[in-house]
């Protein structure tokens, strides 16, 4: 995409999030025909939002779930880029009032132990396993800006930085069981509601890893050391409403909590 025509989207992304507008579509001639031309548009909106949030942490891997994929209706992986200061303990406090629509996804996250080499042929799951070094439960923090899901533009979508807000991590663990059987359970003031397993993400949550290891391969980028990778929800994304505490435990791993405040 022309370097002045995503310049200029992402500058008309920064002021809808400044000024709290409902997301919509990017249209022509600045919008993003292709999924290409959305991420030229993300890099360039990501380049804008470093000075307040820091610099690249990490990587959100969004729609890999089934469940998520329907809800979306957008039948493929997309990515978004985590910053430094947008990195948040467990036991975080959020506000509902700093978001157009606060959404909380329910994941497993992966540290990266040692670069990823750009190659010329797709990661598989088995290729990244030894590329990590460390496992946790995580809720990731979305803005969706009250879209209107009955007529989502992926484009617009990724170009929004895929819409991550922050992430909020429990501890890594060094050691875990298979994360294909592994089970998540959320909960709201200790009522249950939701769960899903790690197979529910891609088929195994380092099959995520490795789409978005391809991803960004296709870009001339790679995942680094100590980087943090949120694999995608295991169900369906909540939008608190009201004051309320939310916990999100995986089985034989960690949990990670968040509270939530008007």
């Amino acid at each position: 995409m022309e370097e002045i025509a995503a310049r200029r989207a992402a500058e008309k992304l920064l002021a809808e999030h400044r000024d709290n507008v409902r997301f919509k579509t990017l249209v022509p001639p600045d919008g993003p025909g292709t999924i290409s031309d959305a991420y030229d548009i993300q890099e360039k909106y990501v380049a804008l939002l470093r000075g307040r949030h820091g610099d690249t942490i990490g990587y959100k891997v969004g729609l890999t779930s089934a469940t998520m994929q329907v809800f979306c209706g957008i039948d493929h992986p997309i990515a978004g880029v985590v910053l430094a200061n947008r990195v948040h303990r467990s036991g975080a406090a959020v506000r509902i009032a700093d978001f157009g629509r606060l959404g909380l996804e329910f994941e497993i996250a992966v540290r990266v132990k040692s670069d990823v080499p750009v190659t010329g042929t797709p990661y598989t799951g088995e290729a990244i396993q030894p590329h990590i070094d460390g496992v946790c439960a995580a809720i990731e923090i979305v803005d969706d800006r009250n879209a209107d899901y009955s007529n989502l533009d992926v484009r617009s979508l990724v170009a929004d930085n895929s819409w991550n807000g922050g992430i909020v991590l429990s501890e890594f663990a060094t050691k875990w069981p298979d994360l294909k059987d592994v089970l998540g359970r959320a909960a709201k003031d200790r009522i249950a509601i939701g769960e899903g397993h790690g197979r529910d993400i891609l088929g195994h949550p380092f099959n995520s890893v490795a789409w978005l290891a391809t991803q960004l391969a296709s870009r001339g980028e790679t995942l680094k050391a100590g980087q943090v990778v949120m694999t995608g929800s295991v169900m369906k994304t909540v939008f608190p409403e009201e004051d309320a505490a939310y916990r999100f435990e995986l089985a034989e791993i960690g949990a990670v909590e968040v509270s939530v405040r008007r």
